[in-house]
């Protein structure tokens, strides 16, 4: 996975730290992975995700949009919620990411379903550990409830959502929970980002 990614990143970082990335990357999946048979691809996704945030954070590669980063408990309710709700509206306006201070591993059924009945799939993004990297480049980071987990740097903006946790919550509480998050979301990004006239 090290040399595959290496090549990408030539000039930016080097062979050795792409490969520590790619080692804790697979570290930090595979301590809730179920299903295993999916993990190479998933660590090797967040090697590259981490390597690319890293190098925007650090300013070797230029953001081309506004990151916002929405990171609940166990990254697989609210946070895939907003992440694919902020991805409907904004069209690329801005990138979202997800992240959890303890990953599930898996995405909560009732949340896919509330997203299945407005047309919508589960965001690119996938169930995976908050990381420093990510939080760094992040423009906005949006914590749902994950109280002081997630690092604080100065130039970035904390948002606090009031959310309820949607584990275990039934079908028409998490629609409730979904319209809220919405709402939230498309505010966000008409302060971000305003729509095109």
């Amino acid at each position: 996975m090290a040399a595959r990614l290496a090549p990408r990143f030539l000039g930016v970082f080097s062979a050795e730290t792409v490969e520590r990335l790619v080692i804790e990357s697979h570290r930090a999946l595979a301590e809730t992975a179920r299903v295993r048979e999916h993990l190479p691809a998933l660590w090797g996704k967040l090697a590259e995700e981490r390597l690319t945030a890293l190098a925007q954070a650090d300013g070797l590669i230029a953001k081309q949009v506004y990151e916002i980063l929405f990171v609940c408990t166990h990254d697989a309710g609210r946070s895939q919620l907003a992440a694919a709700l902020m991805g409907h509206y904004a069209a690329g306006r801005v990138h979202a990411r997800t992240a959890g201070t303890r990953p599930a591993s898996e995405i909560e059924p009732a949340v896919e379903i509330v997203l299945a009945e407005r047309g919508l799939g589960i965001s690119r993004e996938f169930l995976k550990p908050l990381t420093d990297e990510v939080v760094r480049v992040a423009d906005v980071v949006v914590s749902m409830g994950c109280g002081d987990a997630c690092p604080v740097y100065p130039g970035r903006r904390y948002l606090e959502w009031r959310l309820p946790e949607i584990h275990e919550k039934v079908i028409d509480e998490v629609r409730d929970i979904a319209v809220v998050v919405d709402l939230m979301v498309r505010d966000l990004l008409d302060e971000l980002v305003p729509a095109p006239a």
